[in-house]
This record gives structure tokens, sequence and C-alpha cells, in this order.
């Protein structure tokens, strides 16, 4: 899955917190991982497998939320690692866990999200892949965190994406850009093939001018 949010120093001891303590920590957390802050494997681990995690109802979206930006960059490494049961049994566990969330709350646009993730990691693309992601869409339209890792999903397979959706993910591009959310954009424009990084180049081309030079300079320094 895309959303891998890299590797940490930051040691989060909750195993032995009251449920109501564990709690602000979620948040805490979460906090920090919608800003793309880095965290450590083996406390994430503990957070996914420890006390607390047992407490977290379905219907704590913000804790299920953590769960969900924890356990995501582990499938990924699991997998890069060679670790394929591990990484089978994480994907299990997600998809259980997207479940749960969404027969809770059917609009929490992240989670819609990670349900369209889980279907290409399965290899999956058809219709019903694509309306896991209009739902992502229409769910949160114009949430920065949401938009930015949506991008990341989406852009890889937009050739693959109904009409509808395919002008969904490149507006969405567009507008993170001319928003100043640049530099996940133009990480995932740098690697996109060479056709879907000509078709994201004729939206930029349609920016300001401003804008413009700004998505190439943020090119230019990854490049670099």
């Amino acid at each position: 899955m895309a959303f891998a949010i890299g590797s940490l120093g930051l040691v989060w001891g909750i195993s032995n917190l009251a449920s109501g303590a564990a709690a602000d920590d979620f948040r805490d957390v979460e906090a920090r991982l919608l800003r793309f802050e880095t965290f450590n494997r083996s406390a994430a681990i503990r957070m996914l497998e420890g006390a607390a995690v047992e407490n977290v109802g379905a219907c704590d979206n913000h804790s299920q939320r953590v769960l969900l930006l924890l356990e995501i960059p582990l499938a990924d490494a699991a997998l890069r690692s060679g670790a394929f049961h591990e990484y089978d049994q994480h994907i299990q566990s997600l998809e259980a866990r997207v479940r749960r969330i969404l027969n809770c709350s059917p609009r929490e646009s992240f989670v819609w999200l990670a349900a369209f993730g889980l279907e290409i990691e399965h290899g999956v693309l058809n219709e019903h892949s694509f309306d896991l992601l209009a739902m992502s869409y229409e769910t949160s339209p114009n949430e920065a965190w949401v938009a930015v890792r949506r991008i990341v999903v989406a852009i890889p397979v937009v050739f693959a994406a109904p009409e509808a959706v395919r002008q969904k993910i490149l507006t969405e591009f567009e507008h993170l850009v001319s928003d100043r959310f640049i530099e996940i954009p133009a990480r995932a424009y740098l690697n996109a093939p060479a056709a879907v990084r000509t078709l994201l180049q004729s939206r930029i081309d349609q920016l300001d001018p401003l804008s413009q030079s700004a998505f190439s300079d943020a090119l230019h320094k990854l490049r670099s």
C-alpha cells in the first residue's frame, strides 16, 4: 500500500495506561501521523497488540484511524522485506478494521481510501474498486490530509479509473499544487510512469505561473 510514513525514534509507552489516558495518547499519535512524522516500528506493534488496542471501540474514530495509519506502513514494510506471512496477517487485520469502522462510521473518507488501497494490494481494479475511491472523494473532497494520501494511491492507477473518477484524481492533484501542498504531489509525479507524468504535466501547465514555478522548484529539489 502506498501510505508508507517511514521509520522513527519515538516510543509510545502506552501498554500500562488506563483506557482514558490511552485515548488521549491516540489523539497525540494521530496528530503526529497526520503531519507525516516518523514512528518506531516496535512502538507501533505494541500499540496494535497491547491492552490499549483491545479497549478501543469500533466507533472511536480517532483511535481507529491511528491504528490504520500505524498498521498500513507495517504491512508495506513486511511486503518489502519478503515477510509474506506477516504481510498477510496485517492485510487481514486492516480489512477487518476497515469493515468495522465503516459499519459504524460510513462517512470516514480515509477508511474508504484504505479500502481502495486494499483492493490494489489484492491486484483488483474494477468498477467496485473505483466505487470505493469515489466514496473517499464524496465523503471528504477538501481535506488536505486525506487528499495528499489519496493522490499517492490514485495517481499510479489513473488510466484505469473511470472518466469521472479520473477527473477527480487530476483535479485534486491540481488543487493540491495550487494550494501549495506540493511535496507529495511532486513525489507522486516523479514516481509515476512516463505516460502519467505527461498527463499530470498537462494539468500543471494550466495552473498560474507561480504554482507552475513552485512545482518545478519542488521537482528540482527532489531530484537533486
